[in-house]
């Protein structure tokens, strides 16, 4: 397992939910939801400087088929947009099937009421996400999810993302 903090991004319409893990890879913590929209690529490079972390994993929306729908396109487009801001940080793409339902069932079993999950939802769908991942690798050995290439990568290689699963 490799070590370092990583950061998980759950990219929604409106809000932005972001886990990070602790140095040693093991465990995801949400972080912060931040809003969608002017700033937020600023934000969540400045929460990526301040826990100094290694990746980013962003979340790509894939239906149960395995599809990619219009917020996975949304989804790697911001994951694109963030990999110019953060680089050299890798940006990995990893599939995110059901972690909102998820985090929703989380909250739920731990008394939060369906009206005040708004204010957390993003940031206990980032933490599934990230937790997922984290727990690839540390069965597997292999680093999660597919890695973004670093703008200005040479053409034809690997920009696509999905799954390692």
């Amino acid at each position: 397992m490799r070590r370092g903090v990583r950061l998980g991004v759950d990219v929604g319409s409106v809000r932005i939910g972001v886990a990070r893990s602790d140095p040693s890879g093991l465990l995801a913590t949400p972080v912060e939801t931040v809003r969608r929209g002017r700033g937020d690529l600023g934000r969540i490079a400045e929460i990526a400087v301040e826990h100094e972390a290694i990746e980013v994993v962003v979340g790509l929306p894939t239906s149960l088929s395995g599809r990619e729908s219009h917020a996975a396109s949304a989804a790697r487009a911001f994951a694109a947009e963030l990999a110019v801001r953060l680089a050299p940080t890798p940006i990995r793409l990893y599939d995110e099937r059901l972690t909102t339902v998820t985090a929703q069932q989380g909250l739920r079993s731990s008394g939060v009421k369906a009206k005040n999950q708004r204010d957390v939802i993003d940031q206990a769908a980032a933490v599934v996400l990230l937790q997922a991942a984290l727990d690839f690798e540390s069965t597997t050995g292999r680093p999660p999810g597919r890695p973004l290439e670093p703008p200005g990568g040479q053409p034809g290689e690997e920009a696509s993302g999905g799954t390692a699963r």
